[in-house]
């Protein structure tokens, strides 16, 4: 195809080492390899990802569909982060054995624990589909009509994959939908909890640290992989035994210094580096602060309730940093998107797109693209702003509106005949009951009252007194019955008779707007991402993230935020007790690794200069989904777990700026410790190998 041919014109391009981007690994040959090479890897394209004999790719595990994670031993253990494994170790928490609080370590695989749901998942191979998926597809045809060949080809595409009965396949398109590759996947749904230190270790320094730097938070936790006797996926089975992969990652003790390689192989959840100006524009002027403005006041009660009760800093730990981890993040990317002249960078870009259209005679066939973007942008605008205001206030920040909204969706079922309704009810009723376990009526009560006014003046608190939604009992005698019994119910509700107005409406107006709108920009952004790399060949163009397998290089490297203002790219334990404040939820430090850091008692895993390494930085292209990714270096051991970025680069989703873009990644040397000296753990590091690539 066309677009095959140009991208390969421009992977045959300029060989000049580079950083930025997140490539896919199955492509690595030629210009990645040898740019790895320059930066200072040792590693082959092979050596990464190989169908026929074990590679790296094969140690790197999609953890829940959200993080990743990486086997780090031939028992299937397997690391990520402590934020990553958050919700698991909240579950298995209570006041009488509080892992948040005090940290878990599992002395035995009898002490390891099943965690229902969670799942690691490997990448068997990726192939280049596009062909097979766009035959057939036409100009002519409408963009209902082309997806309905896509998903009908990749369908077909998927039953013809050869592949083991335990595997599975999906098919995922690139550069906007210029072209698709297929996965083959196996998915271990035997996950269990070996460790993790105390949130004093794991989150310190909490909502205040969270995208800045310096950073010392020792954000990781620990997991094993269980298997069948055949070593193939099964469910949870007390005959299960211990995973044996393909391939683990040995562990450098040597550590990092500046400039050294690095490598970070994960799965990117979602970046947008294409979007015109006036995409950018409207995100961070229009739909950030909205947004921002809404989590900030649920933040506020949340946190308020959190001090004063330690039932409920339990109960909202969870919640509060996945609320507040975007938040603060909208922030950042907005202040970085201003920093580094984001938009007027892109309009440059697209001025000189339009010269080139010019000299290349191709204006017929792309000049339009600009003002249709203008024009589709100025409607969405309103529908947009809305929309995302409303999944903030009913879906991810206020429990009761959250559960009106899937009460809505059984009662729509109910239409769809008995059995459909019945799937759906048996859905709502697990999901309340498990809700109950973490929910305060209060607390929630002080949200809706909070965020609601910022989506509409109707607002009625009272709902909360005459509802039956916010009694476990109660809400369980509700959804008990057949479907008319049921839908007669709840639609006697205060709470869901005040809801169901606005959820209709979000159904028959906002969201089919809002979906007619973003079709008709994504088949302009498909074609104008195909004429950037046909008229601007010498622009380096990689496939935006969307969760797939992705390799993304570069160097332990510090920055400068500010004018006069330089950060180094490592921290130490001393950082820790410089942050220290006791009692702090945020900042307090564990007695024990109080007296380990007055001690000096570091072991094996000090830094040259006889200080303990926390966190460094690197100049790798991440984002979430990336959380938990490992940091290789250049000999293919594992130096670090990447989890955060810079609060300044953390616009990096819509314009990577290798000046201020860093990442943040836990120094292994400080994990181990924690595993070792802090708890005593010394059977997970037996199981690892233990490496010195630098001696």
């Amino acid at each position: 195809m066309k677009f095959v041919k140009i991208l390969f014109l421009f992977l045959s391009l300029s060989l000049t080492a580079q950083q930025g981007g997140m490539w896919i690994p199955s492509l690595l040959e030629g210009m990645n390899e040898q740019e790895m090479q320059s930066l200072g890897s040792k590693l082959t394209a092979q050596d990464i990802y190989d169908v026929n004999n074990s590679s790296l790719k094969d140690a790197i595990a999609h953890f829940g569909g959200g993080c990743t994670s990486e086997v780090i031993s031939p028992k299937g253990l397997l690391l990520t982060n402590h934020h990553c494994g958050f919700g698991q170790i909240q579950s298995h928490s209570s006041l009488e054995n509080d892992y948040l609080k005090d940290g878990f370590w599992a002395m035995s695989f009898e002490e390891e624990l099943p965690n229902p749901g969670l799942y690691a998942e490997f990448i068997v191979r990726i192939e280049d589909v596009t062909d097979k998926v766009l035959d057939g597809v036409i100009d002519a045809m409408t963009e209902t009509e082309k997806q309905s060949k896509i998903d009908g080809n990749s369908n077909a595409i998927q039953k013809a994959t050869q592949k083991e009965e335990w595997q599975d396949t999906r098919i995922k398109a690139f550069y906007k939908g210029n072209q698709y590759f297929l996965f083959v996947t196996e998915r271990y749904e035997d996950v269990r909890l070996v460790g993790a230190p105390p949130s004093s270790i794991g989150k310190f320094g909490s909502d205040t640290d969270n995208w800045v730097w310096p950073r010392h938070t020792g954000d990781f936790s620990i997991f094993r992989i269980y298997a069948d006797k055949d070593n193939r996926p099964a469910k949870y089975s007390e005959d299960n035994v211990p995973f044996t992969p393909k391939h683990f990652l040995p562990v450098s003790l040597d550590g990092i210094e500046e400039g050294d390689f690095t490598m970070v192989f994960g799965f990117p959840g979602s970046t947008d580096e294409y979007l015109p100006a006036v995409a950018v524009e409207q995100i961070t002027q229009k739909v950030n602060p909205s947004n921002i403005a809404i989590r900030e006041a649920a933040l506020k009660v949340m946190d308020e309730y959190m001090k004063s009760d330690d039932k409920i800093r339990i109960q909202y730990a969870s919640k509060q940093a996945r609320i507040a981890n975007y938040w603060k993040k909208w922030i950042g990317e907005n202040q970085g998107i201003e920093k580094s002249n984001a938009i007027a960078n892109k309009r440059t870009l697209e001025k000189e797109f339009q010269q080139k259209l010019k000299e290349k005679e191709l204006e017929s066939s792309y000049g339009s693209l600009l003002t249709d973007f203008d024009k589709l942008y100025a409607e969405f605008e309103p529908v947009n702003v809305k929309r995302s205001n409303f999944l903030e206030v009913f879906l991810r920040n206020n429990e009761l509106m959250g559960a009106m909204f899937r009460l809505y969706q059984m009662e729509q079922a109910a239409g769809r005949g008995e059995e459909t309704f019945k799937r759906a009810q048996e859905s709502v009723q697990g999901r309340m009951k498990s809700a109950f376990k973490d929910y305060n009526v209060n607390v929630d009560k002080g949200i809706f009252k909070a965020i609601m006014p910022m989506y509409t003046d109707k607002v009625d608190a009272s709902i909360y007194d005459k509802t039956n939604f916010s009694s476990e009992e109660k809400t369980a005698q509700i959804l008990e019955g057949n479907s008319k019994e049921v839908i007669k119910k709840i639609n006697k509700d205060a709470a869901y008779k005040y809801a169901k107005p606005f959820i209709e409406e979000f159904y028959t107006k906002l969201e089919p707007e809002f979906q007619r709108i973003n079709t008709e920009i994504n088949a302009v952004q498909k074609k104008y991402m195909k004429a950037l790399m046909e008229v601007v060949p010498d622009q380096r163009y990689f496939p935006d993230a969307n969760s797939t397998l992705r390799v993304t290089y570069g160097k332990v490297k510090g920055y400068k935020p500010k004018d006069g203002m330089y950060y180094k790219p490592v921290t130490y334990l001393d950082g820790v007790m410089e942050k220290y404040v006791p009692g702090d939820y945020e900042f307090d430090v564990p007695q024990k690794l109080q007296d380990l850091y007055k001690a000096k008692d570091y072991g094996q895993y000090a830094d040259a200069n006889g200080k303990l390494p926390i966190c460094f930085l690197g100049t790798n292209h991440t984002t979430g989904g990336n959380s938990g990714s490992p940091a290789i270096d250049a000999n293919g051991n594992l130096i670090g777990l990447n989890f955060d970025r810079v609060w300044e680069g953390t616009m990096s989703d819509y314009n990577y700026d290798p000046e201020i873009c860093r990442n943040i990644m836990v120094d292994l040397r400080y994990v181990l410790f924690i595993i070792d000296k802090y708890a005593g753990a010394n059977r997970l590091i037996e199981e690892m190998h233990l490496v010195h690539p630098k001696k």
